[in-house]
């Protein structure tokens, strides 16, 4: 009876996740309601967990396109890019047309970013950037280009992070546990193109989940401006860009047909997985590495 029970679960569970051929009104209301809630959620609790002990200022601009060595910029791209597949593949489920999609779900990541950006313009201890405006779109223009070019996402920007010995010296600015290190400590972060072999050679006897990524990440970084030397003189360090080739798997390219595993693999390839890995940087020059993440 146990058995019976959990296959039942399991199968009620399959038929949920399973997109729909058709366009299911009920799926589609759910999402756009789900997603309308959710963002207007975050605004509010960001507006009130962020921005509420700082002064309101009129509109701003700020240019802080030379900061932390680009990889907020490279991270607002990669956010902007995820959550707007991720509202694509929920209008998918619900069985929406790929215009809709694009449009109406592909959007989603640029939205909510850009409406975080008029928080910031409105803050006088920050302000609006353009060029994390900028980034938002290039995140959108990724997805909505790849599925118009090809139907498909051949390239997918990836994440990895490992923590850094920076984070101590200013543990308000990088984060003082794991978990905000991981979203404050750039000098951790490493981000990725990942792009599919086999879909760039259909026909071939490729592996159909093998990808080739090449990342980008940079260390030494305890401000974003670089005035290292003068908050910390005893602290010798250089802020340094580092190059990556390496390899990976495109887990949605793995063939299942649990849509169970589908949506865990939809999931989970955000992230790079750990493998040998090429380094570059003009510091150090080339290195590898068995295994790096």
């Amino acid at each position: 009876m146990l058995w019976f029970h959990l296959s039942f679960g399991q199968n009620r569970l399959e038929d949920f996740l399973k997109p729909s051929d058709t366009l299911n009104t009920s799926r589609r209301n759910t999402v756009i309601f789900t997603e309308a809630i959710v963002a207007s959620g975050a605004l509010v609790g960001l507006n009130q967990l962020w921005y509420a002990d700082y002064p309101r200022s009129n509109f701003h601009f700020i240019n802080d396109n030379a900061e932390w060595l680009q990889m907020d910029k490279v991270g607002h791209m990669y956010s902007s890019y995820h959550l707007g597949r991720l509202g694509a593949e929920m209008l998918e489920w619900s069985g929406t047309t790929q215009k809709e999609q694009l449009i109406y779900g592909a959007g989603l990541g640029f939205a909510f970013l850009t409406a975080v950006e008029v928080l910031d313009g409105f803050s006088s201890e920050w302000g609006a950037s353009s060029g994390d405006i900028i980034a938002n779109a290039s995140g959108t223009a990724l997805y909505v280009s790849q599925e118009l070019l090809w139907n498909e996402q051949r390239i997918t920007p990836k994440f990895s992070f490992h923590t850094t010995k920076y984070a101590q010296y200013r543990p308000n600015v990088l984060g003082s546990s794991f978990v905000e290190q991981i979203l404050k400590d750039y000098n951790g972060q490493t981000y990725w193109l990942s792009a599919n072999l086999y879909s760039f050679s259909k026909g071939s006897k490729i592996p159909k989940w093998l990808n080739l990524a090449v990342g980008y990440g940079a260390d030494g970084m305890i401000t974003g401006n670089g005035e290292n030397n003068a908050l910390f003189p005893t602290l010798k360090t250089e802020r340094i860009r580092r190059f990556y080739l390496s390899l990976d798997v495109d887990l949605t390219k793995i063939q299942t047909k649990s849509h169970f595993l589908k949506t865990i693999f939809s999931v989970l390839n955000t992230l790079k997985i750990p493998a040998p890995t090429i380094e570059y940087s003009h510091r150090e020059g080339f290195r590898g590495r068995i295994s790096y993440f």
